[in-house]
């Protein structure tokens, strides 16, 4: 583990991811690009996670690429090899992997969300800032396009015009304006303790039948009718054969039972 990623542990199996480039108002480089990828990996074979926080250190969750890192001559090479690539390159996979968690996963955003921070906070499930956070999708700024696929997470969230609107423009919205439009689920001066609290709630079902949530409702903004219906099925098979299944049934007359750690992913 490096330090540009710090992982905080809190009760309740919640895990916190943050990034750790105070200094660059935790600015995306290369390095730290890599990191958040082996880490989000990492977290997707630990069963006993419930949930997964994104922040980051300092005065903001990110401020965007570190263009400074990207331009360098060595970079530009791997991130013209990146995007002529098939498949995910590099870039998408690091924000796609916490939209492909098992488990909840909810960005805690204040100060500035631009560019890179913004479509890492859009890999989330869920995404609370503070009021007067600063959120753009910044690219156009540079005479860019999103390309760490926002095509995919900003999909259902807002409406394709304002999506629009606001990838063309570059322009900054605060939180308030955000929650309005659904770029954000939550607005909460103290984010952080509303991310523990949701992430409590939640944790308090079965893993197995949030994870089942979590893959349906997904494909619900990105499969066709058929395609999700067939998932639903699949999904309540399993989890009716599941020992979890069994516990929710129980709980409602004990609840000081507890879940076992999640069977699925």
């Amino acid at each position: 583990m490096t330090d540009l990623v710090q992982i905080i542990t809190h009760p309740g199996h919640v895990v916190e991811v943050r990034l750790n480039r105070p200094d660059k108002r935790n600015a995306m480089s290369f390095a730290l690009l890599r990191e958040l990828l082996r880490v989000g990996e990492e977290l997707k074979e630990q069963r006993d996670v419930r949930a997964v926080l994104l922040t980051g250190e300092g005065t903001s969750f990110s401020a965007g690429i570190d263009l400074n890192d990207l331009q360098s001559p060595k970079n530009s090479l791997t991130a013209m090899w990146e995007l002529s690539r098939p498949g995910p390159n590099l870039f998408q996979r690091v924000f796609l992997v916490w939209r492909d968690l098992p488990v909840p996963v909810i960005a805690v955003i204040h100060g500035h969300c631009f560019g890179a921070g913004m479509q890492l906070a859009l890999g989330a499930d869920f995404r609370i800032a503070t009021p007067d956070a600063q959120l753009a999708i910044m690219e156009a700024r540079w005479g860019l396009v999103p390309d760490m696929a926002a095509s995919v997470t900003l999909r259902g969230l807002i409406g394709l015009d304002m999506a629009k609107e606001l990838t063309m423009t570059a322009r900054i919205i605060n939180g308030i304006d955000a929650k309005n439009i659904g770029l954000i689920s939550h607005t909460s001066d103290d984010p952080m303790g509303k991310a523990l609290d949701l992430a409590a709630e939640i944790g308090s079902r079965s893993p197995d039948a949030v994870v089942a949530a979590k893959r349906v409702l997904n494909a619900m903004v990105s499969e066709s009718d058929a395609e999700t219906l067939a998932l639903e099925k699949k999904w309540q098979r399993r989890l009716l054969l599941g020992k979890n299944f069994r516990i929710a049934g129980k709980r409602a007359k004990q609840p000081e039972l507890g879940y076992v750690e999640r069977q699925f992913d």
